[in-house]
């Protein structure tokens, strides 16, 4: 028979020794300088490396104590999800003021944690655009200006607005209507006035709405910009007052109302609105 090849070979089970090969091993241990740790005089260790014949093998050791669960990991990723959410809520709060460096130490003394996880959310806000790096510094809060925010929000509306015009031409109007309890949830953040309660609400929403057309890299890029759109300008406390989230918020309803109804007309119009007053 031919012998396998690739990953059969690889998997091969190799041959197990027969009751005479045992017998033989029995009688005369280390007859082919197997293993007796007396006939190569490394005292059971594995010739050049230190380690225990069986652990070179891949074996369990006796002595050795068994490896620990990953529970720490698990545990600092909540953590680092938690310090992550917080430093997102302060950026939008304009706590966290543009041009300003923070360092991980400080953050986390602040937050009660240790500068780990801190310095692991600013790198993925790093990522995100929001702060930079700062060697032997910390991070600094990003400037953005009135041309950056124009330029994002051009993006946005080209790349969003003429999904909205197709899905309003091919979705039925009892989908749009289960994106209701979204479009409410942005009122009440809007209400409420927390930047950052209304920028999750809103990038909730269009989510929802670009999932609708099946293509998850959209929804992936889609969301990018947005977030980095919703980042406060320099010089601003805060992304938007409470009167601009009711007024953006209210977009949304009236825009599902129109998808509902299969008004394209009345789609068209306040889809541009919607994004020509993005983010």
């Amino acid at each position: 028979m031919a012998e396998p090849s690739g990953a059969s070979a690889a998997a091969r089970i190799p041959a197990q020794p027969g009751a005479e090969d045992v017998d033989r091993e029995r009688r005369d241990p280390g007859r082919d300088g197997g293993d007796d740790p007396s006939r190569d005089g490394t005292g059971g260790r594995a010739r050049g490396t230190g380690e225990p014949v069986g652990a070179a093998r891949g074996e369990h050791i006796h002595s050795e104590p068994p490896a620990p669960r990953p529970r720490v990991l698990v545990q600092r990723s909540s953590v680092r999800g938690q310090i992550l959410d917080a430093l997102r809520s302060a950026l939008l709060a304009g706590e966290l003021r543009p041009g300003e460096v923070y360092s991980a130490p400080a953050l986390g003394e602040r937050f009660g944690v240790s500068a780990t996880p801190v310095r692991e959310a600013m790198q993925q806000l790093a990522v995100e655009g929001a702060v930079e790096v700062v060697p032997n510094r910390g991070f600094r809060v990003v400037r953005r200006g009135d041309r950056e925010r124009a330029e994002l929000s051009e993006v946005r509306a080209l790349l969003e607005a003429p999904v909205w015009l197709r899905l309003a031409r091919t979705v039925p109007a009892e989908r749009w209507a289960r994106l209701r309890p979204l479009a409410e949830a942005t009122a009440r953040a809007a209400s409420s006035g927390c930047p950052a309660g209304y920028a999750e609400a809103d990038r909730a929403f269009h989510r929802a709405v670009l999932a609708l057309a099946g293509n998850e890299q959209l929804v992936g890029i889609a969301g990018d910009l947005h977030r980095r759109a919703q980042w406060p300008p320099d010089g601003t406390p805060a992304a938007r007052g409470r009167a601009d989230l009711i007024a953006d918020a209210h977009e949304h309803t009236a825009l599902l109302d129109a998808l509902i109804a299969g008004d394209q007309d009345l789609v068209r119009a306040l889809v541009e609105e919607h994004f020509g007053a993005a983010p």
